[in-house]
């Protein structure tokens, strides 16, 4: 009788044990809830179970008085404390997370809402062992609600950010989830370590996750590349770079995969692509070809997806289903510089986007008629007068909007995809405030009759190394060279800007706005070189503007006949810089650092004094033949 009680209390206890285990297995532990006010996102991140397990468990209740709805979450428990956090746009009040029970396991997510939004607009999304809650706007049709889709301005890596009110005490959490870079690869299931090194201390303190679009596809099409993700795309101006040819798109506030970052997509048989992490939270899009005025943006009616394709070789017929019409347009001017333009459809548009330099091109690729009289009624004596719609038959229309040069564009995508706005700020007429900060430099008022004024720009700077090897950095040697450069044309009567005199962070926008204030006769900007590939040598001069073409040859030539280095010759750019600049400008790379026979000559002060001679003799051709 003894065995058999010890082995029924054996096997009982063996029981217990296996079913323990199994239940905790099966158990939902969510660690964290991370948010993203601009994008209405929240995150709640488990390091353990199986997500899709829970996924069919998620139903939303409904209820009154005040209005809410909530989901739970089975066989889930919290190991961060109970939180409430308060919303103060996008139709949500309040978000309640909390351990409903214990027996079973449920936590409970609690949302109040306005009154007049509609719990249609909450959608659940999986990534990995991730909840993701995105919260869609119900107004839209209004025009409330719009996605910045594209901007003529650089952010700063917290531009977008917005803050939630935190009405409990702050999450305790793990210490590697109280850094932007652990919340977001923690969210996304990756790796920390490359993201942290990405971080210094000011931004491990200071940042919150915002990640407004996450790409997880990539892909290459003939003449284009598809990427797919969720949140709402937003590009920045392009750059354009050489040796090899290249565009380049920035995404802010944006997250690619670890699986599809650094690797390269054939496009075509010349043409191809790569993403990386430029920054925690600013994706790189470069795509290498010699067709760099070619390749635009074409943006999805649900902002999802994101197309970059050859404008003239896509194959129309592939992005869109269905045509609609323009149907609605209106204007708003909000202060004495800043315009908008607001163009209404009765269909989702699908729409691509060419920015140069005096213009914005809007390709409405689905949308076949407007109304001619209206819309040249509604724009007339507006910052659109001058815009005009051409008929592309088979494919749509193009709408062209003349801008002054130096007019910031940024452009608007409604959450329901049948509204577009497009924005206009008119250049500054008075230097920014940012010229005044320490290591700026105050624009002369007075300019002594006859001068000749110069703006010398050295590349880069503070927190902008430009391109570095073995401890040597781009933007040392430019400030070098050009602050040598400045000394010999001053002593020769010119007057000089230096856009930054120290070694400090000014943006390319405001290096445009200080030399436009200063009125210069031309425009010189310093850089150095680099390459993956270590043999390549050389100067090179960049020009864009036609009239940019004899400064660039006297300048060039000078620095060839002077410099022992490889002639790489001239050629026409869209560098910021020289493209946005309204007076002569031209962009001169004096060697390349990638090289290690050539950045030894670099650095030395022999190879510097050189440089700055020949550009100054260089600048003194250029205003002989004037005369």
């Amino acid at each position: 009788m003894k065995r058999l009680f010890n082995f029924i209390l054996l096997f009982l206890l063996i029981t217990f044990t296996l079913c323990s285990k199994a239940f905790a297995e099966d158990v939902f532990k969510i660690t964290s809830a991370n948010f993203d006010t601009s994008n209405s996102i929240v995150v709640l991140t488990a390091l353990d179970g199986t997500a899709s397990q829970i996924m069919p468990n998620i139903k939303l209740v409904e209820m009154d008085n005040p209005k809410r709805v909530y989901f739970d979450i089975n066989s889930a428990i919290l190991t961060m404390p109970k939180q409430d956090w308060t919303f103060n746009s996008q139709g949500i009040k309040q978000i309640k997370i909390s351990q409903f029970d214990t027996n079973p396991n449920i936590v409970r997510v609690v949302m109040y809402l306005d009154e007049d939004y509609s719990a249609s607009n909450i959608k659940f999304l999986r990534i990995k062992n991730n909840i993701v809650l995105h919260f869609k706007n119900s107004i839209c049709q209004n025009n409330n609600y719009f996605q910045n889709t594209y901007r003529d301005e650089h952010s700063s890596s917290s531009d977008f950010y917005e803050y939630l009110t935190v009405t409990t005490p702050a999450i305790q959490q793990p210490a590697p989830q109280n850094d932007i870079a652990g919340q977001i690869q923690q969210a996304f299931n990756s790796t920390m370590e490359q993201a942290s090194q990405m971080l210094n201390t000011r931004e491990r303190k200071e940042l919150r996750l915002n990640t407004k679009y996450y790409i997880d596809k990539i892909t290459p099409k003939h003449n284009a590349v598809l990427f797919n993700g969720f949140g709402s795309v937003t590009l920045e101006k392009p750059m354009i770079l050489t040796n090899p040819s290249r565009i380049v798109f920035d995404m802010p506030n944006t997250l690619a995969a670890m699986d599809i970052r650094n690797k390269e997509y054939k496009i075509n048989d010349t043409d191809s692509v790569k993403v990386g992490q430029f920054v925690v939270n600013k994706a790189r899009v470069v795509i290498q070809t010699n067709n760099v005025e070619q390749y635009i943006p074409i943006y999805s009616s649900d902002n999802q997806s994101l197309l970059i394709a050859n404008k003239d070789r896509i194959e129309k017929s592939s992005l869109y289903t269905n045509t609609g019409d323009m149907i609605a347009y209106s204007h708003k001017k909000t202060d004495d510089k800043t315009s908008e333009m607001t163009l209404s459809f009765n269909h989702p548009v699908v729409h691509g986007l060419d920015r140069t330099n005096d213009k914005l091109i809007l390709y409405l690729y689905n949308i076949s008629k407007y109304n001619d009289y209206t819309f040249k009624n509604t724009f007339a004596n507006t910052a659109f007068s001058n815009a005009s719609v051409t008929l592309l038959p088979n494919i749509g229309m193009k709408l062209t909007i003349p801008l002054e040069v130096n007019t910031l564009v940024s452009t608007y995508l409604g959450a329901d995809g049948k509204t577009i706005k497009v924005v206009t700020k008119a250049p500054k007429t008075t230097a920014p405030k940012a010229a005044a900060a320490k290591g700026a430099v105050t624009v002369p008022v007075i300019i002594p009759p006859g001068k000749r004024r110069v703006v010398i720009d050295a590349g880069h700077g503070g927190t902008d190394h430009g391109a570095i090897r073995d401890d040597t950095s781009e933007k040392d040697i430019t400030l070098d060279v050009s602050k040598k450069v400045e000394d010999m044309l001053k002593k020769q009567g010119y007057a000089v800007l230096m856009t930054r005199p120290v070694d400090s962070f000014v943006s390319l926008a405001d290096r445009v706005a200080m030399a436009e204030k200063f009125n210069p006769d031309i425009f010189v900007s310093i850089h150095v070189n680099s390459s993956v590939r270590p043999e390549i040598t050389g100067i090179e001069t960049h020009y864009y503007h036609q009239e940019s073409l004899n400064l660039a040859q006297t300048v060039h030539s000078s620095l060839a006949s002077a410099i022992d280095s490889k002639n790489r010759g001239l050629f026409k750019s869209k560098f910021y810089v020289i493209n946005h600049t309204t007076s002569p400008a031209i962009l001169v790379e004096i060697g390349f650092i990638s090289n290690d026979n050539e950045r030894a000559q670099l650095v030395s002060e022999k190879r510097k004094q050189a440089t700055a001679k020949a550009i100054v003799e260089g600048v003194n051709n250029y205003f002989k033949q004037l005369k």
